[in-house]
């Protein structure tokens, strides 16, 4: 049974916002190493709900019903309060006239109202679009998980990356790149999926095969030299080749990366990832992604009062939004996000009280095993 918090899992989520941050704030070309910061948002969550699903329902009290309700009020403690509060700051200081749309963000539409309009108004809610992408997972994910036969979980979750892969090839015919491209949740499933599937093979004690394993590093490769030529011009068909190429390729690195630090890798990599600065920004990296956005927009307007350009693209940017992102973020998580995670004890995965087929001379270990079932969590 899994600890509750995965250091190294932390120290990816620390990775990935970063990712974020570097490709909203410093960066000046269109970075896409912020997609791929978020791509591999979705293989984490991916794995790790899937890994919380599977995990109770081998336990022998587990009960679909239960644990359905369980899931989603969980998910709702950990996820709503810090969002609605978003949407309610927003709405009182009618930043970027976005209150005329908050009815998108409120329903976890927003990635429908950006691909819509096709452009990124209003934009100080635009990262929005993929806690939607990971909400409306979240709606439809513990359903297959839970009530599926336990060994199509696997075949569900490689039909669901066909799926998706095939969507994109659609694309191409269109003639014309669009935001409903990268917004519609097809566009994201595959991640989400090979980080399930990961969980899947996982709890199934199966290695990935030995294809995937010797993979890895010239999909890697590939990846970095589409990222190195990226913002060179290009004919319409290789830019269309390339955008897939992104788009694909990083997928099993990511998720053998995911999968590695899961069970702890060694060396540098790991040390790195388990350092307490990364760790601590890892468990406060939901908030960082969800105020980033509106910390910029407050500093830009404050330019007058800041010694430093926070207008533009730049190390200026970074440093100040930066520092003001990770100190809200933290007072969130300390002062609010934290004291609502603590009332999850009550809704636990399983019924607590006797549990069929216990052995009464290993009580201890059973309810060891039943708390770490009952506070592992995807954030």
């Amino acid at each position: 049974m899994q600890i509750a918090r995965d250091l190294q899992l932390d120290g990816l989520r620390a990775l990935a916002v970063s990712l974020v941050l570097y490709g909203h704030f410093f960066a000046a070309d269109g970075s896409y190493w912020g997609h791929i910061g978020v791509r591999l948002f979705f293989v984490l969550s991916g794995f790790l709900i899937t890994r919380l699903l599977l995990e109770a329902r081998a336990d022998s009290a587990f009960e679909p019903a239960v644990a359905l309700k369980s899931f989603y009020v969980r998910r709702a403690l950990r996820i709503f309060p810090p969002y609605f509060a978003v949407l309610g700051f927003v709405w009182m200081t009618g930043l970027e006239s976005s209150k005329d749309v908050l009815g998108w963000h409120a329903l976890y539409l927003s990635n429908f109202w950006y691909a819509l309009q096709n452009e990124w108004t209003p934009w100080v809610l635009c990262h929005t679009w993929s806690l939607s992408i990971e909400e409306q997972f979240y709606i439809v994910w513990p359903l297959a998980v839970l009530l599926a036969p336990r060994r199509s979980v696997a075949a569900i979750c490689l039909g669901v990356i066909a799926f998706s892969i095939a969507y994109r090839f659609y694309w191409p015919l269109t003639g014309t790149p669009s935001l409903a491209r990268d917004l519609l949740p097809p566009a994201s499933m595959d991640a989400l999926a090979i980080g399930a599937l990961l969980a899947t093979r996982r709890s199934s004690g199966e290695a990935w095969p030995r294809w995937a394993e010797r993979g890895w590093v010239p999909l890697m490769a590939i990846s970095l030299i589409l990222l190195w030529f990226r913002p060179t011009p290009k004919p319409p068909l290789l830019e269309w080749l390339a955008w897939m190429g992104l788009e694909i390729f990083p997928l099993l690195p990511l998720a053998l990366l995911v999968g590695s630090c899961s069970r702890g890798t060694g060396g540098n990599l790991g040390r790195f990832l388990e350092c307490g600065p990364m760790v601590s920004v890892g468990r406060v990296s939901y908030g960082i992604y969800l105020y980033h956005a509106i910390v910029l927009a407050l500093v830009v307007k404050a330019q007058p009062l800041i010694p430093v350009n926070v207008s533009e693209q730049g190390p200026g940017r970074l440093l100040v939004a930066g520092a003001g992102t990770l100190i809200l973020a933290s007072i969130s998580w300390i002062a609010f996000e934290q004291p609502l995670n603590a009332l999850k004890r009550h809704f636990p995965y399983v019924r607590r009280g006797s549990v069929k087929g216990e052995n009464p001379a290993c009580p201890r270990a059973q309810g060891e095993r039943n708390e770490a079932l009952q506070t592992s969590e995807v954030r």
